[in-house]
């Protein structure tokens, strides 16, 4: 038993995304647009038929997920270790803050997966913590699985899957809110992930 498919989609614009404040783990809500970008984009991922949708716990990524709910009539299950990256002392700053506290460290972090903010955990940690998800649902599950997560946490387990080395994770480039990534295995006798989308979405209305 095992998977064939992944969908990982990205929820949708936060009160701290529009203020361009970093959220980590945070329990942050969706904004307006947030709520509109997740009902845009629920019937594109409910027509991956996914056998199993999974949820981070926090709101904005349960709220996103409800949207999905929704649409498809299925359910939705929790798991923490799908949480944003833990960024520690900066939970809740802007980029200007987090420069001024700590000057050129945001680009180190951006640059190197294996650093983390003071406090916080590395990319590298949150795609292991993500890994071992995907791992136990492999022996679990088969078909399609949704995971209803984050932007770094989502880059960080494509690039993961992917056996990219971290050197080259920060060549993948950013999930937009309520955007998605689709991996499929390359057979059923070679059981590598391919990557088949990344950072898709609906066009916005009107």
């Amino acid at each position: 038993m095992s998977l064939d498919r992944l969908v990982l989609w990205r929820h949708g614009e936060t009160d701290y995304n529009a203020a361009g404040r970093l959220q980590g783990h945070l329990d942050s809500a969706l904004t307006k647009t947030g709520h509109e970008q997740a009902r845009r984009a629920a019937p594109a991922i409910a027509r991956f038929a996914p056998d199993l949708a999974v949820s981070s716990d926090l709101s904005r990524a349960r709220t996103t997920a409800a949207a999905f709910a929704e649409v498809s009539g299925a359910s939705v299950r929790l798991d923490k270790r799908l949480r944003e990256t833990h960024l520690g002392e900066w939970q809740g700053l802007s980029g200007p803050e987090v420069e001024h506290g700590w000057p050129g460290a945001m680009s180190t972090w951006r640059a190197n997966p294996r650093w983390a903010p003071p406090g916080g955990e590395s990319r590298v940690e949150v795609a292991e913590r993500a890994l071992e998800v995907v791992a136990e649902l492999d022996h679990q599950q088969q078909g399609t699985v949704l995971l209803c997560a984050h932007g770094g946490l989502i880059t960080g387990l494509t690039a993961k899957l992917l056996g990219l080395p971290p050197d080259l994770w920060p060549g993948l480039g950013g999930v937009g809110n309520c955007n998605w990534v689709e991996l499929r295995r390359r057979s059923s006798s070679d059981h590598r992930w391919r990557l088949m989308a990344y950072n898709a979405g609906v066009l916005a209305e009107g």
